[in-house]
């Protein structure tokens, strides 16, 4: 199972996305002041980078021992449930890092505060559903 062989990497990736989390709200804290702080952006979506590198070399291991998407429900559960979280990851760190060159070159600021605080939030709400996936996933037998 996919709990059984994670061997830890899966803990890891956790407290990198609870870090990615702490650094969007840092984000959310200083949209009033939105030029000072652009390197939480950039942080936030490399700690997420590392987080999808993490779930791919996950995958990986996986498939090389056998558990494919079609071996079990199991495993179909798994990959569908991890992988939609991984795109949804996948689309926030898109969103920062537009933010970012936006807010860089001047083109976002503070006038368009609502739009990193949405960007933020989302970051938050896919971090909150990752909790939950874990939990699930990783420590309810």
């Amino acid at each position: 199972t996919p709990r059984a062989a994670s061997g830890g990497h899966s803990n890891m990736r956790s407290v990198l996305s609870f870090r990615a989390g702490s650094r969007a709200g840092g984000a959310l804290a200083a949209r009033r002041g939105v030029c000072r702080r652009t390197n939480t952006s950039a942080t936030t979506a490399a700690l997420g980078s590392i987080f999808i590198a993490g779930q791919v070399y996950e995958f990986t291991g996986f498939y090389r021992e056998g558990l494919g998407y079609t071996t079990n429900l199991s495993s179909s559960a798994f990959y569908t449930l991890t992988g939609f979280h991984g795109v949804h990851v996948s689309l926030g760190i898109v969103m920062l890092v537009t933010m970012w060159v936006l807010v860089t070159r001047g083109i976002l600021g503070p006038d368009r505060a609502e739009t990193i605080e949405i960007i933020g939030l989302y970051w938050h709400f896919v971090d909150i559903v990752w909790i939950v996936i874990f939990a699930v996933v990783y420590l309810i037998p």
